[in-house]
């Protein structure tokens, strides 16, 4: 088990890292050897997400979530595999921690009777205000 908080932690079989090889220069070295990393992590397997937690991971990840419900992270920034496998995990780590912060509830205001009537009063005042712009009619 990973412990990312006193409250969540992942289980490492939900993890699992392949080296790719990176794309971009490098000459030979970016032929031969395979330094970006591609992690998985199966949410659905995230033994200690609660199930909120792992809806809003989704939410959070958008499109770097297939349909298996695998969140899959590439990491190619470096040329060394270490820093690249250190990056993935930072950046799942963070997602984590980022979906782990509930969305502040949406407060509904209701504007005051006073302020109601003001803008009643202004309204009133421009349709009268456009009225008297209107020709008169006479008989």
């Amino acid at each position: 088990m990973i412990q990312l908080t006193e409250t969540i932690a992942i289980d490492e079989d939900a993890i699992a890292l392949k080296p790719i090889h990176a794309s971009g220069p490098g000459g030979q070295h970016v032929n031969k050897n395979l330094t970006a990393i591609q992690l998985r992590f199966d949410i659905s397997q995230g033994c200690g997400l609660s199930y909120e937690l792992r809806q809003r991971l989704i939410e959070v990840a958008g499109s770097r979530v297939n349909s298996a419900q695998q969140l899959v992270i590439t990491a190619r920034r470096h040329r060394s595999q270490e820093r690249n496998r250190r990056e993935a995990f930072e950046r799942l780590f963070e997602l984590i921690r980022k979906a782990a912060q509930k969305p502040r509830p949406r407060i509904k205001r209701r504007r005051s009777q006073a302020s109601h009537q003001a803008r009643l009063n202004a309204k009133r005042r421009q349709g009268e205000k456009k009225q008297q712009r209107q020709p008169v009619v006479v008989c």
